[in-house]
């Protein structure tokens, strides 16, 4: 080894423990979010993943260049890999309400979202508290988006008395059938992304090859948070662990710095 060997080393040790408190942070935040939505109807928590990170020389593809091999069989750290939304069935609570909604299974319920420019948006939820608007068109109670048919048209009702809707979505009101509820589902989940508000964003060609899902609906009834309140809090306390570790690592390489630089310096100075 070179004299500025143990030096690298003990940069390369505060690297190594940064990207696990970064990580672990990051993964706290996440969890913490998931407890905040633990009472958010229809609310599916997201799972933060990890992978190792390649080292220096193989993530920026510099083979051919000179190395620590001590070093490189320390690894590159930790990194995030994309969060996973956990689309698991939750428990079904019963308001009464008929306009309330559940999906028992897989399956979204169909929304339509206007752009400022005039221009509409698909998205998916499993939030199925509805209500009419003054149009008595049939919207989310909490964001007055269009809840479509599965034709894909808003669904118009002249009040919300006498309503019953079959498990297929099937909506009957003064024994006339109005409008079946679109329940759908995409071919690949892993493209959805969180939107906020409980609404999912798919990919244009994911919505464009949706499909009537196998769930069924549940009337005077919501979706509970998919959230496990005791396990979200073991995992928050579990990520504060690890990132107070890493810190304190890399309190450690500061103070064998220190004494590299103000003792062992001073000696061979």
């Amino acid at each position: 080894m070179t004299g500025r060997e143990p030096t690298d080393l003990m940069h390369y040790g505060i690297h190594l423990a940064a990207s696990g408190a970064l990580t672990s942070l990051y993964r706290q935040d996440v969890l913490a979010n998931n407890l905040a939505n633990i009472d958010t109807v229809g609310f599916k928590p997201e799972i933060v993943a990890t992978q190792a990170r390649a080292t220096a020389r193989d993530e920026d593809g510099l083979g051919t260049l000179p190395s620590n091999e001590l070093l490189e069989r320390l690894g590159g750290g930790m990194m995030s890999a994309p969060n996973r939304i956990d689309f698991g069935q939750a428990a079904l609570n019963t308001t009464g309400n008929s306009l309330d909604l559940a999906i028992r299974g897989e399956g979204f319920f169909l929304v339509e979202e206007r752009g400022t420019d005039g221009g509409s948006f698909l998205r998916l939820t499993r939030d199925g508290r509805f209500t009419l608007n003054d149009d008595g068109r049939l919207v989310m109670a909490t964001t007055g988006l269009n809840v479509l048919d599965d034709a894909g048209r808003p669904i118009r009702l002249e009040d919300d008395a006498g309503i019953a809707i079959a498990s297929d979505g099937l909506m009957t009101q003064n024994g006339e059938e109005i409008a079946k509820l679109a329940i759908v589902d995409v071919p690949d989940r892993t493209r959805l992304s969180k939107r906020g508000a409980g609404l999912l964003n798919a990919p244009a060609e994911a919505i464009q090859s949706r499909s009537t899902a196998s769930g069924l609906v549940v009337q005077g009834a919501v979706e509970a948070s998919g959230v496990s309140d005791i396990n979200t809090m073991l995992s928050v306390t579990s990520a504060g662990r690890a990132a107070a570790g890493n810190l304190a690592v890399i309190g450690y390489h500061d103070r064998m710095m220190d004494q590299a630089v103000n003792r062992l310096g001073r000696i061979t100075g």
